[in-house]
C-alpha cells in the first residue's frame, strides 16, 4: 500500500485572490472572473512545510504546477526550486497538474509528497481518494505557522448513514495518527496506529464502501475494534 501526502495552501490563490465578481461586457452579457494570487512569502511557507514532511518520509517531493501557461504557477515554481537548496537530502522534482492528474491513476506509486496550490490540490486530493477505493480512507490537517493544527477526515458527517453502523472509521483513524506525527511530534505512535490500519485491511476487513469479493464485511464499530487488535501487530509489508 502506498500512502502519498498532498499538501495544498489553504491561503489565497484563485479561491481568494482579488479582484473578483461578476460585470456586463458591451455586449450585455454576464462576466465571472477570479484572480489566482500567490506571494513570495505564502509560496515559501508551504514549500518548506512540504519540504519537511517529505524529509521525515521518503524524501521525495514532486510540486505540481501550470508554469507553462500560468504566471502564478511560474513564481511558484521559481519560489519552490529555490526553497529545495535548504533540503539537498530532498528530491524535488516538478509536474503540470494535467499529467499529474494522469499519473496518479496510472502509477500513484510513484508519488510520495505532492505540494501544490488550492485548487489544484483540492482536484487530486479528491481523485486520490478514489485510488484507495473511498473517500472515506483519507485523513487531513490543516496546518498554521505555529500549534497542532486541524486535523480531520476528507469526507462529510455522512448524515444518510447515520445510526446504521456503515462509516468506514479509517479516515478518522488516520486523522488522529496525523495529529500524532504532524501535530505533537509523536512519530512512533503515529506509525502504531498507520501500521494497525494497513494490518487491519491485510487481514482482510472492509467496510461496505470498499468491500468486494473474497474480504470479511464488517460495520463501522467492528472495524475499529479489529484496528485496535492490530496496534501491537508487526509492520505489515503490502496489501
Amino acid at each position: 500500500m502506498s500512502i502519498i501526502v498532498i499538501d495544498l495552501i489553504l491561503e489565497s490563490g484563485i479561491y481568494f485572490g482579488k479582484p473578483r465578481g461578476f460585470v456586463t461586457n458591451e455586449k450585455g452579457e454576464d462576466i465571472g472572473f477570479n484572480t489566482e494570487v500567490y506571494s513570495t512569502h505564502e509560496i515559501d511557507r508551504i514549500a518548506r512545510v512540504a519540504f519537511e514532511i517529505a524529509r521525515k518520509r521518503r524524501g521525495q517531493l514532486c510540486s505540481v504546477d501550470k508554469a507553462n501557461v500560468l504566471e502564478a504557477s511560474m513564481l511558484w515554481r521559481k519560489r519552490v526550486t529555490a526553497i529545495a537548496s535548504e533540503y539537498p537530502d530532498v528530491e524535488l522534482s516538478h509536474m503540470y497538474v494535467d499529467n499529474a492528474a494522469m499519473q496518479l491513476v496510472r502509477y500513484p506509486k510513484q508519488f510520495d509528497t505532492i505540494v501544490t496550490n488550492n485548487i489544484f490540490g483540492d482536484i487530486l486530493s479528491d481523485e486520490a481518494s478514489m485510488i484507495t477505493g473511498s473517500i472515506g480512507m483519507l485523513p487531513s490537517a490543516s496546518l498554521g505557522e505555529s500549534g497542532p493544527g486541524l486535523f480531520e477526515p476528507i469526507h462529510g458527517s455522512a448524515p444518510d448513514i447515520a445510526g446504521q453502523d456503515k462509516a468506514n472509521p479509517l479516515a478518522t483513524i488516520l486523522s488522529a495518527a496525523m495529529l500524532l506525527k504532524y501535530g505533537l511530534g509523536e512519530a512512533n505512535a503515529a506509525n502504531r496506529i498507520e501500521n494497525a490500519v494497513l494490518d487491519t485491511l491485510n487481514r482482510g476487513f472492509r467496510t461496505g464502501d470498499i468491500y468486494s469479493t473474497g474480504n470479511k464485511l464488517v460495520g463501522c464499530k467492528e472495524m475499529g475494534e479489529e484496528v485496535l487488535k492490530s496496534v501491537d501487530s508487526p509492520v505489515p509489508t503490502a496489501i
